[in-house]
């Protein structure tokens, strides 16, 4: 599994970065959630899944990605990391009350449903395979480990029957116990709408949407400031008002681009805008390795 993530990055000063947490830590923006997603699986150099929840500073971990999928072959992704551990790890964060999740999908280019039989198909694969079920022909890459609910992170390629998907992985829910069920979550660009996930998300099976709000300078904080987050922001709400949007964030500036948002104005401007609306579910960072170069979870995990 190729480490995917390269290039420099920033650490923040020691000092400074204690001198930024006591300032900001003794007081908090109104309407916080106390939620902090966190993608993790980019790097094998970003510690292990039970570090990054030893850290206390994320309630929900999403594995990515489970990469490979739609024409018969399913494979996961998680950049170096040996699989052989991952599974008591994410036991290991239930126990700590850390909601673990899967993401299907991602930047590469080798999934797609090109029908609805297609789309049983992976159900079936999810359900078995990192979910409730049990069968002895479907590979357990996480052994009896069972994540809590799948991510849709949809980036490539057509849109079709990923509707279809999130109807055919509800529908499994009549076979497990857990009052909780399966939980649907959807991580998508931050222009709404977000043509490969609409007719996904208008099934309203899911239960938030991390929005992207970096990698498009319509909408990042950097680049279209307070009022280009809000216009998206506000259109995401007013679609899906009985979700939990989240705010996502980039917990680093990458080679090229400029969309972390300084721990000043998120505190300020940026945080105080968006918990003021009632869709408001906390934040979401991309990703574990960067935020263990940044430390911005550290700030963040407070402001939730």
């Amino acid at each position: 599994m190729p480490a995917i993530i390269a290039g420099r990055r920033c650490r923040t000063p020691p000092l400074l970065s204690l001198l930024v947490l006591v300032h900001y830590a003794g007081a908090y923006p109104l309407g916080r959630r106390q939620n902090l997603a966190v993608f993790w699986g980019r790097n094998k150099d970003e510690g292990s899944l039970k570090e990054t929840c030893d850290t206390a500073y994320y309630n929900i971990v999403i594995i990515s990605f489970y990469s490979v999928f739609g024409h018969g072959r399913y494979w996961g992704d998680l950049s170096g990391h040996d699989l052989r551990d991952v599974g008591n790890d994410i036991k290991h964060c239930q126990s700590k009350n850390i909601l673990v999740l899967l993401s299907i999908g991602g930047q590469g280019d080798q999934y797609s449903l090109p029908s609805s039989q297609s789309a049983a198909d992976v159900a079936y694969n999810l359900f078995y395979s990192v979910l409730g079920g049990r069968r002895a022909d479907v590979y357990r890459p996480f052994g009896d480990a069972t994540v809590n609910g799948i991510d849709f992170f949809i980036d490539n390629g057509p849109a079709d029957h990923y509707d279809d998907l999130a109807n055919r992985i509800n529908k499994y829910n009549q076979k497990i116990r857990d009052p909780i069920g399966i939980m649907l979550t959807a991580t998508t660009r931050c222009f709404y709408p977000d043509p490969r996930m609409k007719k996904a998300l208008d099934t309203k099976l899911f239960w938030r949407i991390h929005v992207r709000f970096y990698d498009d300078p319509r909408c990042s904080y950097n680049h279209a400031g307070l009022a280009g987050v809000m216009a998206q922001w506000n259109k995401w709400s007013a679609r899906y008002p009985d979700g939990l949007i989240f705010l996502g964030l980039a917990a680093a500036n990458v080679t090229g681009k400029n969309d972390m948002v300084a721990v000043g104005d998120l505190y300020r401007k940026l945080l105080p805008a968006v918990q003021n609306t009632n869709s408001y579910g906390g934040v979401m960072l991309w990703n574990r390795y960067y935020d263990s170069k940044t430390n911005y979870g550290r700030y963040v995990t407070h402001w939730a």
